[in-house]
């Protein structure tokens, strides 16, 4: 048996949720998520709580699922090597600032991402510190150690590590692609095209690797707001 939670419970329980719609080969996303945590922890000084989840999200959509050849890829989408070298090193600096090792030079592969939502979806179902272990494993797997993480025996490892049970098993079945994919075209539909974007209780916020205060003080505005509504 189950009883519908009182309007205000309820209310107060969307208010506390975090919608982060990323990407596990966007290096912006590895550097908003850390930017993230320095804002709920300065909420968390406030009183405040979130419960954070990660979305799917597909910078290639169109990306063949062995995934492609790093070099040459990123070369013809930005023009050069030399502009994707800069371009590289504009985020490790970012990312350094941070407390975050980007080793582009270790990368081989720019990899189709299906598959890593589909893992990150179903730590989701253990709960939100499961889903951000998963998560987290992730980026530091492709972004520091520089691993092909479209393959599916290093996902399972990097899963496995995070504390995922059965991730080889999961990844085999096939389960999750569906909906992974139906997330992300919803998304789009939405007009969400870049990423990191940030959503409270629904409604996205902003996008981009922003810092930490001005996040905080995003969240603060939105729940100022929400709260006035359900009042």
């Amino acid at each position: 048996m189950t009883t519908e939670a009182p309007p205000r419970a309820a209310a107060s329980a969307a208010l506390s949720r975090i919608d982060v719609v990323s990407d596990a080969i966007c290096p912006w996303c590895w550097i908003g998520k850390r930017h993230l945590g320095d804002a709920l922890a300065r909420l968390a000084d406030e009183g405040e709580r979130f419960d954070v989840h990660w979305r799917p999200f597909q910078l290639n959509p169109d990306m063949p699922p062995e995934g492609v050849e790093r070099a040459a890829y990123r070369a013809a989408k930005f023009g050069s090597a030399e502009r994707s070298r800069e371009l590289d090193a504009q985020v490790a600096a970012a990312g350094a600032a941070v407390g975050l090792e980007f080793r582009f030079d270790r990368q081989r592969r720019t990899p189709n991402t299906v598959d890593a939502h589909r893992l990150i979806r179903r730590a989701g179902e253990a709960g939100p510190a499961a889903q951000d272990a998963v998560a987290e494993a992730l980026f530091r797997a492709y972004f520091q150690d520089g691993r092909d993480v479209g393959d599916a025996a290093v996902l399972a490892e990097v899963a496995s590590a995070a504390g995922l049970e059965d991730a080889a098993a999961f990844l085999a079945s096939g389960d999750g692609a569906a909906e992974v994919r139906a997330e992300d075209a919803g998304f789009r539909r939405l007009g969400i095209s870049g990423v990191p974007s940030f959503a409270l209780a629904g409604h996205v916020l902003f996008s981009g690797a922003v810092p930490g205060e001005r996040m905080a003080e995003a969240f603060r505005r939105a729940l100022a707001i929400l709260r006035e509504r359900t009042q």
